[in-house]
């Protein structure tokens, strides 16, 4: 008696979530240049709304792991009560964050209180993990404000453009080269040579900018530093969701993951901008 006869089962290429990525791209377009183009206080309180989901996602994402050692789950499974905890920090931060962009750096001390409530429900060996999320996601969002508000939308435009030119760089190049991988640890599809090239197309856009006379010879060095502040931004978050023991920080985007899963490059880079921005160090793009 003949087997029938089975599938082929076909390996999956380098270019297997070339799709993903362009959704990913896309998602990041769409929100970006809507939170850009909006007027105060309409991006403001975008970027407080953006704020209060991506600390729902992180509250949630640090529960004490419930899939076994060397198990790692496709999201987040909170139970009923950390589930409605999560809310309530993505609640009070939203709040939080619009009152620091639309009153004052002062409530700065009000983004205690959703940190303070995720603590509470993290797991003890994330708590670390947390905090450091949370600062680099509250001075990410600060930052796009203040750098839109003090710099001009052409310096907010020219570090969106970096991000995506360096992850679209940094997967084209890393998937054709090859090569050794730049922290296999945290993130072992992450080469050197997409990590490089994502420097270089830095340059390139820097170079291309002063040639046409939107900016000076500093964007050929803050340019670099903004796409590596990316990078580590990137393999933050792929650290933290390994420890975690889960592939995407949420279901929000469907079939993409959640909104830190496609903002943390952006989130590395925007914090990187405002500390090299108060430094005085941020070149000014454009009139």
């Amino acid at each position: 008696m003949t087997r029938p006869a089975q599938p082929e089962v076909r390996p999956a290429g380098r270019w297997v979530d070339l799709a993903q990525r362009v959704g990913s791209a896309m998602v990041i377009l769409v929100l970006g240049t809507g939170l850009l183009l909006a007027p105060r206080p309409w991006s403001d309180l975008g970027l407080a709304a953006l704020f209060g989901a991506l600390m729902w996602e992180l509250a949630r994402l640090v529960v004490p792991p419930t899939a076994p050692e060397g198990v790692q789950l496709p999201v987040p499974r909170p139970g009923p009560a950390a589930s409605r905890n999560a809310i309530a920090v993505g609640l009070t931060a939203g709040l939080a964050m619009a009152a620091v962009l639309l009153v004052g750096p002062w409530a700065m001390l009000l983004l205690a209180v959703p940190l303070l409530l995720a603590l509470r429900m993290a797991d003890p060996a994330l708590r670390l993990s947390l905090i450091a999320q949370a600062v680099l996601m509250a001075l990410a969002t600060a930052g796009l404000a203040w750098v839109r508000a003090t710099h001009g939308q052409g310096t907010a435009w020219w570090i969106v453009i970096l991000v995506v030119l360096s992850d679209v760089l940094g997967y084209f190049v890393g998937r054709a080269v090859g090569g050794p991988k730049f922290w296999p640890r945290y993130s072992p599809k992450k080469t050197w040579s997409g990590t490089v090239a994502g420097w270089l197309g830095a340059l390139g856009a820097g170079a291309a900018l002063i040639a046409a006379g939107e900016t000076h010879a500093g964007a050929l060095v803050i340019g670099p530093l903004l796409v590596l502040g990316g990078q580590l931004g990137d393999i933050a978050e792929s650290a933290l969701k390994r420890r975690a023991r889960v592939k995407d920080s949420s279901q929000l985007i469907p079939g993409h993951g959640g909104l830190m899963d496609r903002f943390d490059a952006m989130g590395g880079a925007l914090a990187a901008a405002l500390v090299l921005g108060l430094a005085g160090l941020l070149p000014v793009v454009g009139s």
